[in-house]
């Protein structure tokens, strides 16, 4: 049974940090582990991914040079960490697990599996 756990989310001012973790079990290793978020009223939206393989990642526009996905391969755990977060970063973060295929990474609807999600609190 595969499973996804996030952990790390909080409420922080604004200009300060947060790291999150996404612990996977189950089935590994995955072809890609990518980080989406939500917030109230929207879409969920890609922010990163990092290829399991040789940890080749990528990010949205408005977050790069801010947050950095990285993975531990013995701990089969993907961590997101990010700096100089923002108001408009509020939102539920998951992870979300996908085997390679011919879809974009950045599509939610191309993962298999997802996280419970996490809420990360930005305050002005």
């Amino acid at each position: 049974q595969v499973q996804l756990v996030e952990s790390g989310g909080g409420l922080v001012q604004a200009g300060n940090s947060l790291r999150l973790s996404c612990a996977v079990s189950g089935r590994t290793p995955f072809y890609y582990i990518g980080w989406f978020r939500q917030a109230p009223g929207l879409e969920r939206e890609f922010v990163a991914v990092i290829r399991w393989d040789d940890g080749e990642s990528m990010y949205r526009d408005t977050v790069k040079g801010r947050f950095t996905v990285s993975r531990d391969n013995a701990k089969n755990t993907v961590y997101l960490q990010m700096n100089s977060l923002t108001p408009e970063d509020t939102a539920v973060y998951y992870c979300a697990a996908r085997s390679q295929s011919d879809l974009s990474y950045s599509l939610p609807r191309s993962y298999e599996y997802w996280g419970q999600g996490t809420q990360v609190t930005i305050s002005s």
